[in-house]
């Protein structure tokens, strides 16, 4: 800039910008203060490893777990196998392991579903619950009685999927880590650039788990994929902004250079985030609530990365400036001129390839195998549960549970509904109250008189006699009383229950014979009434044989309501299970399907349409993009694979609203490079120098979702990984191989559908002194010599308003001389557009040798 011009005064940006760098240190101490805080509040999490507390609060599976976890106990099981044993030794084992302290049960039998094949099925019961002291303690008493064996177990008790998750998530970190370093190493202009942004990123990380307690509970996907993806998304915000520290610092000092940087950058950035943080935004709408909750970590995660970048890096860039200079190397990316060229050779023919490939994705993406439940899908890694599943299930089989609620008071209800639900042959078996056997025939729910209950139980006629009247009296039916008491029949699981707790008031003794008898029962009847009876509910189990996830069980569903219907209000009545989830998540995934597709491309279309101001340009990236989409979830169909339906949500979303931004830098170097070139040739340069950019961000988020895949035992988590991986990949190649020939024949609709001015009036009086390169049109006062149409050269002072075009000094080893401009005033017809400095794209800046060629070559076509 010539030195006569006019100061300009400070903008609020650059206010602001001078702020963050000269109180760099202030905001050190900060950031410290924040690193020690967010080591301890990190602890404070909370992390929800069931995925079934995201239903939405209306689903009955939703609604039924909420009654079974207030008002019943759920024993803990395992499934153990003992393969290459006798079934004689499976006998004498299951008398061992029944002996087991905190083991209750432990059922063998010859049937195919227990012994098979030369293996034995043990059911094992425990004392406690899944998560107890005493049926861990037991679960470790049993494997150390069956260490010897070929021994499988299938269990929760003991199991801590979240630890495993966590141990796994942390190698994932570390090696994703690697790698970013050595991509950064690969893109960076200087070596001492890595450490600045990994600072700079290892500091964001940290404050979005250390800030996740704020969120209350976060669900186990959110606490383990966003750090990777955090890394993955924010990258290129960093990079930005150190490539323009970069080229300011050519020509102004360290401070200065710094302040310039991030005052342009902090618009710049802020508005290549909106895509991705629109693209994740609409993962809140989803009905399934773990879409809120991914949406407010990773979004959260976006915001802090921003922060850190804008506060914390520049501070680090003027630390670390003297050994940034000192440590420049060449650029290591090589340049894809030989893409471009293909690009515009093919120009005319991949499109319409491309088009029929779309169409065909779409169909076959619209036929994708969705799975609602992950217990079926496999891992790349195979944990020992995972590998002890698919042994039992290979060898016996799976089973398939559902429990059904009712309210409780009608046993004679309870015993109809389970024998018409045995009727089905879709029912292995059915259990409840109401088909429990308890002594000589009759079932828990049998109603017996006062002789019937005295023969049964042991006890004298009269002890029985005063027994129920004590009973009546307990429930205030003095009827019974006066009309006989002989005649009073009351259900056999409420007189034990009330002959229990009698005895336990001592207001009941028996003799000793019998009381071990009773003793025994009671136990049992106890275990019995915590699983299936309360005051308000009563709960039955059954068996299908289903499998978990099918149409044919899900209709099956359906009809076990309407046998439900015939006995109790359906209102306040349910059948909760695997089942029954997978039901109300395929019923859901529907309409998330809908509201993630159009609300992310709507969102992303709105922020293109402000940041390139053209209606076409921003439906020609969405197409490209959406294509890459629907191939990506293509594959599952190709190979018949089965896709959890998570998957594709969370990915949708992800890749729309950051693997558009591929797209998008492409897109705006091109239409910058096209004001001063050809088409073809706009092009082929705006591959080189968008490049960079997208081998950094896509080649960081394509590996950290293949460690995922390949490293995580988690199949949500897996799946998700995989998806992305695969996803990310897809982009680049459209990107590369479809995107340029699709912007270079549409041209003509994006000018068509822009609607911004084509240059911007600066009204402003500009001093110009010496030689000028004059291009537009301009209206003012010159004082020197004017050759040139339109288009020349000014010699001498001048003062003018450029209303369009503009003008710049220009250095005397430039002159043409007279001669040159005046060839240049009499053939120039269409000049090109003066060179214009890129401010959205300095990140990946030509070099000052690119520079200079590029002027050289405008300067040759001008003269």
């Amino acid at each position: 800039m010539n030195e006569t011009m006019n100061e300009t005064k400070a903008t609020p940006m650059e206010k602001l910008a001078t702020f963050i760098v000269d109180k760099r240190n202030l905001f050190f101490l900060l950031y410290i203060f924040a690193l020690v805080f967010c080591i301890f509040s990190t602890n404070w999490v909370n992390v929800e490893n069931d995925i079934t507390k995201y239903l939405p609060d209306s689903t009955e599976t939703r609604r039924g777990l909420t009654v079974m976890d207030e008002q019943f106990v759920t024993y803990g099981t395992a499934k153990v196998m003992i393969s290459n044993i006798s079934y004689e030794h499976a006998l004498e084992l299951q008398e061992e392991i029944e002996a087991v302290e905190g083991v209750t049960s432990a059922e063998l039998d010859h049937t195919e579903d227990h012994y098979h094949d030369s293996s034995a099925l043990f059911d094992v019961t425990f004392d406690g619950t899944a998560t107890d002291d005493i049926s861990l303690q037991a679960m470790n008493r049993m494997k150390e009685l069956l260490a010897d064996y070929d021994v499988y177990y299938d269990t929760e008790v003991g199991s801590d999927s979240a630890a495993d998750l966590a141990a796994e998530m942390q190698v994932i970190v570390v090696i994703a880590a690697v790698i970013i370093v050595i991509v950064l190493t690969l893109t960076s202009r200087s070596y001492a650039e890595v450490p600045v942004l990994i600072m700079t990123f290892g500091m964001a990380a940290i404050l979005n788990m250390g800030t996740n307690f704020l969120c209350g509970t976060i669900s186990f996907i959110s606490n383990s994929v966003t750090v990777v993806l955090q890394l993955a998304l924010a990258i290129d915000y960093a990079i930005i902004l150190c490539h323009r520290f970069s080229d300011e610092h050519q020509t102004l000092d360290t401070r200065e250079a710094c302040i310039a940087a991030l005052s342009k950058a902090i618009p710049e950035i802020s508005a290549s985030s909106l895509t991705t943080i629109s693209g994740l935004g609409a993962l809140a709408f989803m009905h399934f609530k773990i879409g809120m909750d991914l949406s407010i970590v990773l979004i959260k995660a976006i915001m802090l990365s921003l922060l850190s970048v804008f506060t914390l890096m520049p501070g680090l860039l003027v630390l670390f400036s003297k050994l940034i200079d000192k440590t420049k190397h060449k650029n290591l990316i090589p340049k894809i001129t030989a893409i471009g060229k293909f690009d515009v050779f093919t120009r005319f023919i991949v499109p319409p390839v491309f088009l029929v490939i779309v169409v065909v994705a779409f169909y076959f993406s619209n036929n994708c195998p969705y799975c609602y439940s992950y217990t079926d899908l496999t891992t790349a890694k195979q944990s020992e549960s995972q590998i002890a599943y698919q042994k039992i299930k290979n060898t016996f089989g799976t089973s398939n549970m559902v429990a059904v609620i009712v309210p409780a008071g009608n046993y004679q209800k309870e015993e109809k509904l389970l024998k018409t639900l045995e009727q089905h042959e879709e029912v292995k078996s059915a259990m409840g109250l109401g088909n429990i056997e308890a002594m000589d025939g009759y079932v828990l729910t049998d109603a017996l008189n006062p002789r019937e209950f005295s023969e049964l139980a042991g006890v004298e006629y009269e002890i029985a006699n005063l027994l129920y009247s004590a009973y009546a009296v307990n429930e205030n039916q003095y009827g019974k009383i006066v009309n006989g008491i002989e005649n009073y029949q009351v259900p056999l699981f409420d007189m034990f229950m009330f002959l229990k707790d009698q005895m336990e008031e001592d207001n009941i003794t028996l003799d000793g014979e019998v009381q071990d008898t009773l003793d025994d029962l009671f136990d049992q009847l106890e275990k019995a009434k915590l699983q299936l009876k309360t005051d308000d509910y009563s709960r039955m189990v059954v068996y299908l044989n289903l499998p978990e996830e099918s149409q044919e069980t899900f209709d099956f569903l359906k009809v076990m309501h309407q046998d439900v219907a015939k006995y109790y209000d359906l209102d306040n009545s349910y059948i909760v299970g695997n089942s029954t989830s997978d039901l109300d998540l395929s019923s859901s995934f529907g309409t998330d399907n809908i509201i993630i597709s159009v609300l992310s491309a709507l969102f992303v279309i709105i922020v293109l349409l402000f940041t390139f101001k053209s209606a076409g340009l921003p439906v020609l990236l969405i197409i490209v993009i959406q294509g890459s989409i629907w191939m990506n979830f293509s594959m599952p169909y190709l190979q018949k694979s089965p896709l959890y339906f998570l998957s594709y949500l969370i990915v949708n979303s992800i890749q729309m609203g950051a693997n558009i931004d591929y797209a998008i830098v492409i897109s705006s170097h091109y239409s910058d490079l096209k004001t001063r070139m050809k088409p073809k040739q706009a092009i082929v340069a705006a591959l080189n120098e968008a490049f960079p950019t997208i081998f950094t961000s896509g080649t960081i988020l394509a590996v950290a979702g293949a460690l995922i895949q390949q490293l995580t035992t988690n199949p949500i988590i897996a799946s998700i990984g995989n998806c992305l991986s695969r996803g990310t990949i897809i982009s680049i190649v459209l990107v590369l191989a479809v995107l340029p020939q699709i912007l270079v024949i549409g041209d003509i609709i994006i000018e068509k559908t822009s609607f911004q001015l084509k240059s911007k009036i600066n009204l402003t009086p500009q001093n110009f002194s010496g030689l000028t390169r004059v291009n537009g049109l301009i209206r003012g006062q010159v004082n020197g010599t004017l050759e040139g149409n339109f288009s020349g050269f000014v010699r001498g002072d001048m003062s003018v308003t450029l209303i369009t075009g503009g003008a710049e000094s220009v250095s005397d080893e430039e002159d043409p001389g007279p001669d040159a401009l005046e060839v240049s005033a009499i053939e120039e017809k269409n000049p090109p557009g003066l060179p214009q400095k890129d401010d959205r794209t300095n990140d990946h800046a030509k070099s000052e040798e690119q520079n200079k060629e590029e002027k050289g070559s405008a300067e040759d076509e001008e003269v």
